[in-house]
């Protein structure tokens, strides 16, 4: 199962993974992105792709290594 997280020192609010997420993993609430639904995550990627500030990593939960952090950090 995928471990979702978000960096909420980074996020902006800006509701992108929202709004990509085909599996609506994400909510947002005050103004902040959560994951909220981490069992239903494909693991596609979208949001990490689409995030302007970097601030979502995908991890395997047996593994915790990330499995793709697009924009450093």
């Amino acid at each position: 199962m995928p471990r979702v997280i978000v960096d909420h020192d980074r996020c902006i609010g800006c509701a992108t993974c929202y709004q990509v997420c085909p599996s609506k993993v994400f909510v947002i609430k005050k103004g902040k992105s959560y994951p909220v639904n981490e069992q239903n995550c494909v693991m596609c990627r979208a949001c990490i792709t689409h995030c302007p500030t970097g601030a979502i990593t995908i991890m395997h939960r047996e593994e915790e290594a990330p499995i793709k952090r697009l924009y450093g950090g």
